[in-house]
């Protein structure tokens, strides 16, 4: 399953948001992320928060496009329940 992530790097933590519209990627998973945008660090962070939230191992968590990108989307096993 697919799932499109809108990043905020530089935050005091990292945490999951929730579910927001965005213009670009539509219904998105805004999620805050205490690193800096710097050599895939936030990339990596926002992996580990992402898997830390569904309670899936961080190797389920797959980025799949946008590694540069404020907008990304990852990959998740397809039987995930996602929270509201």
């Amino acid at each position: 399953m697919k799932l499109h992530v809108l990043a905020s790097p530089n935050a005091k933590r990292s945490e999951v948001c929730g579910w927001e519209e965005d213009s670009r990627a539509g219904r998105v998973l805004r999620v805050r992320i205490a690193v800096p945008p710097v050599d895939g660090k936030a990339n990596e962070e926002l992996r580990k928060t992402i898997s830390a939230w569904l309670g899936l191992p961080k190797s389920a968590v797959v980025l799949a496009k946008g590694g540069t990108s404020r907008v990304k989307t990852f990959t998740v096993p397809d039987d995930v329940v996602l929270p509201l």
